[in-house]
């Protein structure tokens, strides 16, 4: 299981898909990566040199943004919406969803569990709500 700058990738997976392990790299990533090390399409994570592998993180580490830095931009990003009070700052602080879907159905990732509000109607129902 090789160890690449703190992600353990999985190293019985095709090195395309394993480096999609790694935060901010995705499947047309993986594969610019692998174009510029020149690393044979269809390799095992497990049989990288070691040459391969430094080669990769300098490339992560000086060409992209990945891991924690790139976390913190988002956050950064979050947090700058969030402060300029702009309607996708709203909606992150109100855990809503963000890009335009309807909410009145669906949403239940981001709301979470259904809460009812309103009066209970029935007295025996009433009765057992003020017991909890």
């Amino acid at each position: 299981m090789p160890r690449i700058i703190g992600v353990d990738i999985p190293g019985k997976k095709r090195i395309e898909y394993a480096l999609q392990y790694i935060y901010g790299v995705g499947p047309a990533k993986a594969l610019e990566i692998m174009a510029k090390c020149k690393i044979p399409v269809g390799l095992k994570a497990d049989n990288l040199t070691d040459e391969n592998i430094a080669h990769i993180t300098h490339i992560l580490q000086n060409e992209m943004d990945v891991e924690g830095d790139l976390r913190r931009m988002v956050t950064a990003d979050i947090r700058r919406l969030q402060m300029i009070n702009s309607y996708r700052g709203t909606r992150h602080r109100r855990n809503l969803p963000v890009h335009g879907q309807r909410t009145k159905t669906n949403a239940r990732t981001r709301k979470g569990k259904k809460v009812t509000v309103g009066a209970i109607r029935d007295k025996t129902q009433r009765r057992l709500a003020a017991a909890k």
